[in-house]
């Protein structure tokens, strides 16, 4: 009797900790295909609705959080980290884009043909697609960026270099340094990096497209890497750098800024910096740090306090959540 107690007990609390409305299973991820001048391909990113959008009639107008991915991912990981269970209580569109392996950075050179625009890819053509396709809120307010690891980079990157398109701004296990140490490499402060050495079967993986992408030409990871050079001078690093670019954009203009990182993470040191520049500025931040290293299952376990938090900073933007009166 004691154990059937226990049980039922241990069940309500379960249940107590399930938000009104979130689904038994995870929302619906559809795949969009479009395509983008800035890269000239074809391109695909994943959306994920939010409940009652389809509702016959439907004319409401929704926030959206755009989600990227890091180095050698693709627009679908999302969707296995979380995304579609969480989807469902919050009344947010969510997109989830490709950005292949360019550090969403528009390329100083490109070789091959190729157009490597890849901040314009998803600063002006995903975002120019999705609010011609879906009823999104489509100013400042109502968008929200963050992104994981290389993601994490492009996110706060893009956010501060285009700060009148999104009103938050976020990482998880970024790479944060990514530009500062191009930079370093560029002035002669560091050596050069080291080629990568592989065997003759990762290099036969990394040529084998991989189905799940499913995009022509784009699919394998020697595809999906830029042809070319990224930067070339370390001025053109510097401008992709978020701890040079947070002391150049005016306060007033900074988005609102989400930090994470795991413990046991490698790159948590340039995640605690960034939050003490926030910190000695004055700016406003949300900073979260728990145990975990660079994987899926931390960021399984982040992303649903991202999507809580940048919601939020969302609606009171937008107007729609109580406002403080101070008291006395």
């Amino acid at each position: 009797m004691t154990t059937l107690k226990a049980l039922r007990a241990g069940l309500f609390a379960i249940l107590l900790l399930i938000p009104a409305g979130a689904p038994a299973i995870g929302q619906e991820v559809t795949t969009v295909e479009f395509h983008s001048p800035a890269v000239d391909r074809t391109m695909k990113y994943n959306v994920v609705l939010p409940l009652g959008y389809d509702d016959d009639g439907s004319t409401v107008r929704y926030p959206v959080l755009y989600l990227l991915h890091g180095l050698s991912q693709n627009y679908t990981v999302w969707a296995r980290q979380g995304v579609p269970f969480y989807s469902g209580m919050y009344n947010v569109i969510i997109v989830m884009p490709d950005g292949g392996n360019s550090w969403y950075v528009n390329w100083e050179e490109s070789e091959g043909g190729q157009k490597n625009a890849w901040e314009d890819h998803v600063v002006r053509d995903v975002v120019d697609h999705v609010d011609s396709n879906y009823r999104t809120i489509a100013r400042r307010e109502g968008r929200a960026l963050t992104g994981l690891s290389m993601g994490g980079y492009g996110s706060i990157t893009m956010g501060l270099r285009n700060p009148e398109l999104f009103v938050s701004i976020g990482t998880t296990s970024g790479a944060l340094e990514h530009a500062r140490t191009a930079a370093r490499r560029l002035r002669g402060e560091l050596p050069p990096a080291r080629p990568n050495e592989r065997t003759p079967e990762e290099e036969a993986r990394r040529r084998t497209p991989n189905p799940a992408i499913g995009i022509a030409g784009f699919s394998s990871q020697v595809e999906r890497t830029p042809l070319g050079r990224e930067f070339v001078t370390a001025e053109q690093a510097d401008a992709y750098d978020p701890f040079t670019l947070i002391r150049r954009v005016p306060h007033e203009r900074i988005p609102h800024i989400y930090i994470d990182c795991g413990t046991e993470d490698g790159l948590v040191d340039g995640a605690r910096e960034l939050a003490h520049i926030l910190m000695e500025m004055d700016l406003p931040f949300d900073y979260m740090q728990m145990g975990g290293a660079h994987n899926g299952a931390y960021w399984t376990q982040s992303v649903g306090r991202i999507m809580g938090v940048q919601y939020e900073v969302m609606r009171r933007a937008l107007g729609e959540r109580p406002v403080a009166v101070r008291q006395g």
